[in-house]
């Protein structure tokens, strides 16, 4: 971490506004920013990302992109690459980007909250990313994580940040000293409504989760009758949870859930005992079906690959996916989550199962 003056941060913000075509004519009704979209974040800090003249890996390269950064996204093509198999392009500026690493956001700023409830409100990040930052007594404001499109994290409180502005206070489920600060507006408070669950009429028993690893594919039933099927990515190699990163074959039921999970290591760069797994904050929706190895479904947004293999062992889903399991899958909640004080629901519930 490195600490950072006022003036410093301040030119750092500004740049990234601008470098996106920031500007107040995007002002809407509901009293947010937001700017025309998608934009497509590069996802990936180990692989080299290239953009191509074609949509294709063989065409000639463009130039190659880096970490983190931010490119409009013109349109969006499928290629047929195989029977039933489709690899996603972006048409972008000079040339077409390949979407395995590509997290497509959007760029809205958001009304404040007037008030913070007395356990705090969940909500969602809803800029390509924001820098977060610590604040130590005798150092000032440091930079802590870097938060991303689509994670969840509990606002329990506001204070003055580094630029003088009002920032929302993050407290993580994991401890009540793990917290940072964030500009408010780049978070959007979660409606009561979307917590509601999701066909309560249909008895558990008759509720089900199949998840097929070679076609990589999850189908909820109800009753013997699919009701949502969507691509998923699940763990790498042979060797199963604990000992490997394959996702375990079986049957079992969901234990807990919790709608933002910290995972990984509790620093910035930190990585937990698993090779690659880096500190990962605000992971959202996730559906735990092996509490003791840690194994859930949940919202993913260090890759767009869905259909292959890419894990450490959980299910990645397209985070508006894992929201839907996670309001329709028992053990359901009641009341809804409504503050960081009770943040999680743990029983026996919906039938997971995993086959080949």
């Amino acid at each position: 971490m490195s600490s950072i003056s006022r003036k410093s941060f301040l030119k750092l913000c500004m740049s990234g506004l601008l470098g996106m075509g920031f500007s107040s004519r995007t002002r809407s009704k509901e009293g947010y920013f937001q700017l025309p979209g998608p934009i497509g974040r590069i996802a990936s800090d180990e692989k080299e990302i290239f953009i191509y003249q074609k949509p294709d890996e063989e065409s000639d390269v463009v130039r190659k992109t880096s970490f983190d950064e931010l490119i409009n996204i013109y349109y969006q093509k499928e290629i047929l690459v195989e029977e039933d198999h489709y690899h996603t392009w972006y048409r972008v500026w000079g040339g077409y980007l390949p979407g395995s690493y590509v997290q497509p956001t959007y760029y809205q700023l958001n009304k404040p909250l007037k008030t913070i409830p007395e356990c705090g409100q969940l909500a969602e990040i809803t800029v390509p990313f924001t820098q977060s930052f610590k604040y130590h007594k005798h150092d000032g404001w440091e930079r802590y994580f870097r938060l991303y499109y689509g994670t969840t994290h509990w606002v329990t409180g506001k204070r003055i940040g580094p630029d003088q502005r009002t920032w929302y206070k993050i407290t993580s489920e994991w401890a009540p000293s793990l917290y940072y600060f964030v500009p408010q507006e780049h978070l959007r408070p979660i409606p009561d409504a979307e917590y509601i669950p999701l066909s309560i009429d249909v008895p558990p028993h008759e509720k089900r989760v199949e998840v097929s690893l070679i076609k990589q594919k999850m189908i909820a039933y109800e009753s013997n009758k699919p009701v949502k099927t969507c691509s998923v990515s699940t763990g790498l190699g042979y060797e199963e949870v604990p000992d490997g990163t394959a996702t375990p074959l079986g049957s079992f039921d969901v234990t807990s859930k919790h709608p933002t999970r910290h995972m990984g290591g509790l620093e910035p760069g930190s990585v937990d005992e698993i090779p690659g797994g880096y500190a990962l904050p605000g992971v959202p929706w996730a559906t735990f079906f092996i509490s003791e190895t840690g194994v859930a479904f949940h919202g993913t947004y260090w890759h767009n690959n869905f259909g292959h293999r890419m894990s450490h062992g959980c299910i990645n889903m397209k985070t508006e996916d894992a929201k839907w399991l996670f309001r329709w899958v028992d053990p359901p909640y009641d009341p809804p989550y409504r503050d960081h004080c009770n943040w999680e629901t743990h029983g026996r519930g919906t039938s997971v199962i995993i086959y080949n």
